[in-house]
């Protein structure tokens, strides 16, 4: 992991600290397990020319500095999203955080029938763990309550579910 993400994750710890972990009485994200996709960010040291572009872009992103803040998660999913092919967009991706956590990265449901069953909706786009864990993107933390890996996803399992997030209207 990249220093710029154990950062986060440290700063996300100190908001854990700072925040009451509270559902929003937004729309609640039941996530069935459909089916895992994963990706690789590992490249051969021989990469073909498009493998090196893509890494360099890797390198490039992993050297930005992204504001510990909605916006800064966002931008940062979309730049790992952009890596590994997950279609989306900063609109459709705020759309949904609103609906789903207010923007509340520590949300969570403890009422819907995911919740009974043991496995509540967390974070920013209302993951439960079975679904987080099948449509985790390499290169973000394993943690669903860290922004970034939240989004990112929520975003695959969108995409493999619907086309991209930006087809999400709804609790999907």
């Amino acid at each position: 992991m990249s220093a710029n993400g154990q950062n986060r994750h440290a700063r996300a710890g100190r908001i854990a600290r700072k925040l009451a972990v509270a559902g929003t009485g937004a729309a609640v994200l039941a996530l069935p397990l459909i089916g895992a996709t994963s990706a690789s960010a590992a490249t051969p040291a021989a990469a073909p020319a498009a493998t090196a572009t893509a890494t360099a872009t890797a390198t490039a992103t992993a050297t930005t500095a992204y504001s510990n803040n909605l916006d800064g998660w966002i931008r940062e999913s979309l730049d790992v999203m952009a890596q590994h092919g997950i279609p989306g967009t900063y609109e459709g991706i705020h759309r949904n955080i609103m609906r789903e956590s207010s923007g509340n990265p520590l949300a969570i449901n403890n009422w819907d029938i995911n919740a009974i069953n043991g496995t509540p909706s967390k974070g920013l786009l209302q993951v439960i763990d079975p679904t987080f864990r099948a449509y985790h993107v390499e290169g973000t933390s394993w943690d669903p309550y860290d922004p970034v890996a939240n989004i990112t996803a929520a975003c695959n399992y969108a995409a493999d579910r619907y086309g991209s997030i930006d087809n999400v209207f709804g609790a999907y």
